[in-house]
């Protein structure tokens, strides 16, 4: 039942976002994991667009801030403002309360702001002037970074990165997405886009990839991946409890999409890149080598031996 309902949602996705179905389907699996998306590419390559697809097939509330250095805490949290009228103050909210956040260019934004963000992500709540308010439920934020180095950009701290349960990238069109997209296809059915999945169903989902089932030897298999980063000369900084966790949480949704009520293997090895990439750091030795991140998260799957099949 949820494999025809979800499929419908990639299907409506994929009309509009072309040749990015890989992509579509990752972002589609954070969402029923219950996690944040990080979408690291150069501007222009449709991270805007696909956040307002997803959006619309999934009947999401979407609110979009473009982070530059002068966007402030209480753009995003809200802020009390005093009513002459009611002689009292009135909580206005900030971008946050919606369904689907999208942090546009967050590393072009102050720490500050950033910061603004952790709690939020975490406990799908906010604290604002000593109230606590909770979010909408579901709540996800996908937010996009240009790469590191790029004109007005920092690093995000270690702390914040953890909190995104994967790491995606868009990359270039292929040459007929391209002309496709020159001829005004991709704009023109924008506008056709229809609900495919309610909340109700999104949270049903959710619901259905907790219970999938994981045999311990798969259990055993994504904490050797994860341990393999951390004693392993090639990282300097290996992946936290939490990436563990994000493996998990993304393989269940994985299995699910793929219509099935168990995890195999396959289901961890085909997000460990992007659940890993965004929490490890490249030790000397593989920077001395010049190898990439992909190469040495590929590494583990030689290192770590891969379970049968259950």
């Amino acid at each position: 039942m949820y494999q025809d309902k979800l499929q419908s949602v990639q299907d409506e996705v994929n009309r509009i976002i072309k040749g990015k179905e890989d992509v579509v389907l990752k972002v589609l699996a954070a969402m029923i994991g219950g996690g944040h998306i990080l979408m690291e590419d150069i501007p222009g390559v449709g991270k805007t667009t696909l956040a307002t697809t997803f959006a619309k097939a999934l009947s999401l509330e979407y609110h979009r801030v473009q982070f530059t250095p002068d966007v402030l805490p209480s753009d995003i949290l809200g802020f009390s403002m005093y009513d002459k009228q009611s002689g009292n103050f009135e909580f206005h909210k900030g971008s946050i309360f919606c369904n689907l956040f999208l942090a546009d260019e967050i590393n072009r934004t102050s720490p500050k702001t950033q910061s603004a963000l952790l709690e939020v992500m975490e406990e799908r709540q906010a604290s604002i002037e000593g109230e606590t308010r909770k979010l909408p439920d579901p709540f996800i934020v996908i937010a996009t970074q240009n790469p590191v180095g790029s004109s007005g950009t920092q690093m995000l701290p270690e702390s914040q990165l953890d909190r995104f349960l994967v790491c995606l990238s868009m990359g270039y069109p292929e040459h007929t997405d391209a002309v496709s997209l020159l001829k005004g296809e991709v704009w023109n059915q924008v506008s056709s886009l229809k609900q495919v999945l309610s909340l109700e169903e999104l949270l049903d989902a959710r619901q259905a990839a907790e219970k999938v089932f994981v045999h311990d030897e798969i259990y055993e298999y994504m904490v050797s991946l994860a341990e393999a980063t951390r004693n392993d000369e090639l990282f300097s900084m290996g992946a936290s409890p939490r990436a563990s966790i994000a493996l998990l949480r993304m393989s269940r949704a994985m299995a699910l999409l793929n219509g099935r009520d168990f995890v195999v293997a396959q289901d961890v090895q085909s997000v460990l890149q992007d659940v890993l990439r965004h929490r490890v750091k490249l030790g000397s030795r593989a920077r001395a080598e010049g190898k990439s991140m992909s190469a040495c998260i590929q590494e583990l799957f030689r290192k770590v031996k891969t379970p049968r099949s259950q």
